[in-house]
C-alpha cells in the first residue's frame, strides 16, 4: 500500500517506507543504508546491469519453458529486462560496489527492479507484489550464489571485448609510428648506458608487439570466464530449482549474450571458486605493466627538451608548470603509468579476496567485480587517450639521434668482428678519455680504411643481422 509519496513494503526485519517513485524495494532500501562505504553505486557499470537482466530474462523464459512461470509474468519480467539492456533505469541500482552478503543486495536490486516494472507493463501499482514477486517469480530457480558470480563473468566479457579493441587501436598507432621512423637510426641502451644502434621504427615496434601479445593473452583469460554456475543455487546442488533448469537457462542465456558460456562439470567445486577471476586479474596486471614499461620510455625518451634525452617529442596537451614559463609535460603518459598502479593493485585485491573464501561460497565476489571492473574500464580508456593525444602526434629529432650515433663509443661493437675485441676496447677507452669519434680513432690507427668503415658503419648493417666477411677481419 502507498501513503503520501512513499509505499509501504515488508521484509524479515519488518515494515519499511520505499519512496512511492523507485523501483527499487525494501531490500535495497536496507541495503543502501548498510553500506555508505564508497558513495558509488552498482549502476556505474552499466555492463553488470545489463549482465544481471540477461540473466534474469533467460531464467524467465527458462521457468515458463518448464511450468513454473505462466506467459503473462514471463512476458513482464522479459520485456522489463530488454529495458534494462537497453539502458533504461539504470539510476535505481543503487547499492553501494562494495558491500557485505555475497553479492546479494545487488542481486535483490535486480530482482526489486525488474520486478516493478514488470509490475507496470501488467497494469499493476509498484509494490504489489501479489501480482508479480521478486523472489518468487524474478528469482524463480536462483541463488545470489549462482546469479551473481555468472554476471560477473557476463559483464567482464563485454568489458574485455572493449579493453581488446582499445588496446588493438593503440596496437596500431604504434605499428604506425614504427613505420614511420623505419629509416631512422639511433642508439639502443642497455641499463641506461649506451649499447648499439637500432632504428627508432625497431624500438616502436616493440611496443606493437606487446601490445599484440597481451591481446592474445585477454582472448584466452575471456574463455575461462565462460564455465558458470547457473542453476547451482545456493551451494551448487541445484536444490530449489527443476531438475531441467541449468541447461535450459545456459541455452538461453547463451542466445541473449552470444557468449559461448557452459555449464561448470562441477556446480559445487564452480561455486565456492574463484580461480577465472585471478586467472584475468593477472592478465589485467600483465597489460598494465607492459603499458607502464612503454610509458616510462616515451617519458624518458622526449625528456629534455635540452636537457634530456630529447630524441623524440610528444605532442604538447597543455601548461605543464603554475611557476615555469614554457615547460610542458608528459601527461598522457603519466595518466596512464597511474592506471597500471591502480590495477597493479586491484590485482592484489583480487588475489586477497579470492583466498579468503571459505567452504562452500565466496562471500568476497563484490570487491573482486569492483576491482576487476575498475581495471577493465580504466585500462581501455587508457589505451585510448594514449593513443589519441600522445602516440599519433609523436614525432623524431632525427638528427639529435643521428648525431647519439655517430658520436657514440657503442658504435665499436659493430667493428669487434672485424678488429677483434682487443682493438675495440682500446678504441673504446681513447675515445671516452679523449671525447675523440671511433670513426677518427680507428681510421688513425689505421685498423680499417674509410671505405670499409663507411661500409661497416652503414645504418642497415648496424640494425640487423648481416653476413660477416671473414676476410675483412683483422685481429
Amino acid at each position: 500500500m502507498t501513503a503520501g509519496h512513499f509505499r509501504t513494503e515488508h521484509d524479515l526485519l519488518g515494515d519499511r517506507e520505499v519512496p512511492a517513485e523507485a523501483y527499487y524495494g525494501v531490500h535495497t532500501l536496507r541495503a543502501v543504508e548498510n553500506f555508505p562505504i564508497t558513495g558509488t553505486p552498482i549502476s556505474i557499470y552499466p555492463e553488470l546491469i545489463k549482465a544481471l537482466a540477461a540473466i534474469k530474462q533467460a531464467a524467465a523464459l527458462a521457468n515458463h519453458e518448464l511450468g513454473l512461470l505462466d506467459k503473462p509474468r514471463c512476458d513482464a519480467i522479459v520485456n522489463a529486462c530488454k529495458e534494462l539492456m537497453a539502458g533504461k533505469l539504470h539510476q535505481q541500482f543503487v547499492v553501494d560496489v562494495i558491500q557485505g552478503g555475497a553479492g546479494t543486495s545487488t542481486n535483490m536490486n535486480a530482482n526489486e527492479v525488474i520486478a516493478n516494472r514488470a509490475l507496470e507493463l501488467l497494469g499493476h501499482q509498484k509494490g504489489e507484489y501479489q501480482h508479480l514477486h521478486p523472489n518468487e517469480h524474478v528469482n524463480i530457480g536462483q541463488s545470489t550464489n549462482d546469479v551473481y558470480p555468472t554476471a560477473l563473468k557476463v559483464a567482464t566479457w563485454f568489458g574485455i571485448a572493449g579493453l581488446i579493441e582499445a588496446m588493438a587501436i593503440l596496437r596500431q598507432s604504434f605499428e604506425a609510428k614504427a613505420a614511420e621512423f623505419a629509416h631512422i637510426i639511433k642508439m639502443g641502451r642497455t641499463q641506461l648506458q649506451d649499447a648499439v644502434p637500432m632504428t627508432l621504427g625497431q624500438e616502436f615496434s616493440t611496443y606493437a608487439v606487446m601490445l599484440g601479445e597481451d591481446e592474445q593473452r585477454l582472448r584466452e583469460a575471456s574463455m575461462l570466464i565462460c564455465e558458470i554456475n547457473l542453476g547451482a543455487t545456493a551451494i551448487g546442488t541445484g536444490i530449489t530449482a527443476h531438475p531441467s533448469y541449468a541447461p535450459v537457462v545456459l541455452q538461453r542465456l547463451r542466445e541473449i549474450t552470444g557468449i559461448p558460456l557452459e555449464t561448470a562439470p562441477n556446480l559445487i567445486e564452480a561455486t565456492q571458486d574463484c580461480g577465472a577471476f585471478v586467472q584475468l586479474s593477472g592478465v589485467l596486471k600483465r597489460v598494465a605493466v607492459k603499458l607502464s614499461k612503454t610509458c616510462n620510455d616515451l617519458r624518458l625518451l622526449s625528456s629534455g627538451p635540452r636537457a634530456g634525452l630529447g630524441e623524440i617529442n610528444l605532442p604538447p596537451m597543455q601548461a605543464g608548470s603554475s611557476i615555469m614559463p614554457g615547460k610542458v609535460n608528459p601527461v598522457i603518459p603519466e595518466v596512464v603509468n597511474q592506471i597500471a598502479f591502480e590495477v597493479i593493485g586491484n590485482d592484489v585485491t583480487v588475489s586477497f579476496a579470492a583466498e579468503a573464501g571459505q567452504l562452500q561460497l565466496n562471500a568476497f565476489e563484490p570487491i573482486i567485480a569492483h576491482s576487476l571492473f575498475k581495471s577493465v574500464s580504466h585500462l581501455r580508456c587508457g589505451c585510448l587517450t594514449l593513443s589519441e593525444r600522445c602516440v599519433k602526434g609523436i614525432t623524431a629529432n632525427a638528427d639529435r639521434l643521428r648525431a647519439t650515433v655517430e658520436n657514440s663509443i657503442g658504435v665499436v661493437t659493430a667493428l669487434n668482428p672485424y678488429i677483434g675485441y682487443a682493438n675495440a676496447t682500446a678504441v673504446a677507452q681513447e675515445a671516452h678519455a679523449t671525447g675523440g669519434s671511433v670513426y677518427e680513432i680507428v681510421l688513425r690507427k689505421g685498423l680499417l680504411s674509410k671505405e670499409e668503415l663507411d661500409r661497416i658503419l652503414r645504418p642497415e648493417t648496424l640494425t640487423q643481422p648481416v653476413p660477416l666477411d671473414i676476410h675483412q677481419k683483422s685481429n
